[in-house]
């Protein structure tokens, strides 16, 4: 089969800034792709291009076998799209919130369609409540109804757990993969590595360049990382110290740790040797996380909004 999403060298720009600069993605069907990357990558703009939302400035591809360009306005009833900010009517009730999208999508016996959705995403018991006064969690659910209500093949998830509790994140992603099990494609963005852990596949973006791609497993094995663990006291002021030495390492505190990565360098030990009070630092290598990669390709990306 087709992938669902297939598109080359996508490019956006918003007067002489490049914000999406020659970006690759390719989406299986019935797979979760996280979409990865710093506030202002890129990400949204991505997101809203393959909906039909932006046109593209260069590149080529299809989403959904249809032509990025040529088919935008029939990508659009194929696709799901869940906006970063809640943008249902706060004062209308759930049920009525579903029946004016049913209405804006001119869905026949929609009003069973709406009964049908309400009850797939455990909504029937809130249908009369005003969608103002639910919680994070429940104004989630109810806008990835809405997502849901025309049969999408595509979801297009923009950072749709922003703000809400470790409960309901749990939740959204159960649902998530109940869909995907279903055939349904999925390309989330999120800031959360354990939610980017949860996805069949990742992508990563800074400042509009695509600089990762593959399994998670594939992301670490690729970055080629050296990292430790160091435990002990002062960690700040070692913290300092490596900083202070120059572009050669990465440090991050972690909790009651601190991990020190590096691509260049493998000798951390040697260095820390030199630089610290024998004794006073337990050191350990171990595998890089997820976390300690986007870390590292952030570190060395450049920015495009710089002159």
């Amino acid at each position: 089969m087709t992938p669902a999403i297939d598109v080359r060298g996508l490019t956006k720009r918003f007067g002489t800034r490049t914000v999406v600069d020659h970006v690759d993605i390719q989406v299986q069907r019935g797979e979760i792709c996280g979409f990865l990357g710093p506030n202002g990558s890129g990400k949204t703009t991505t997101i809203r291009m393959l909906c039909g939302l932006l046109t593209p400035d260069a590149g080529e591809g299809t989403c959904l076998g249809l032509d990025l360009h040529a088919d935008a306005a029939r990508i659009k009833r194929r696709v799901g799209y869940m906006t970063q900010k809640f943008g249902l009517y706060e004062d209308l009730t759930i049920e009525e919130n579903l029946d004016f999208v049913a209405r804006v999508y001119g869905m026949p016996q929609r009003r069973q369609v709406v009964r049908d959705t309400l009850e797939r995403l455990g909504l029937t018991p809130r249908r009369a409540q005003l969608a103002g006064s639910l919680s994070g969690g429940w104004k989630q659910r109810l806008a990835l109804a809405a997502c849901m209500l025309h049969d999408p093949e595509l979801l297009l998830l923009d950072e749709p757990t922003a703000g809400v509790d470790p409960k309901a994140r749990r939740d959204f992603w159960a649902q998530i993969h109940a869909l995907a099990a279903q055939g349904l494609t999925v390309l989330v963005s999120t800031h959360y590595m354990d939610e980017a852990e949860r996805c069949h596949r990742l992508a990563y973006i800074a400042y509009g360049r695509l600089l990762a791609a593959g399994t998670a497993d594939d992301v670490v094995a690729h970055a080629g990382l050296h990292t430790w663990e160091v435990r002990g006291p002062d960690l700040q002021r070692l913290v300092e110290a490596v900083q202070a030495d120059g572009a050669h390492w990465q440090a991050v505190p972690f909790g009651t740790s601190v991990h020190v990565s590096s691509k260049a360098r493998d000798d951390f030990p040697a260095w820390l040797a030199g630089h610290a009070e024998p004794g006073r630092h337990e050191v350990r290598a171990i595998e890089p996380s997820l976390e300690d990669v986007f870390i590292s390709l952030m570190q060395h990306a450049k920015d495009n909004f710089e002159s």
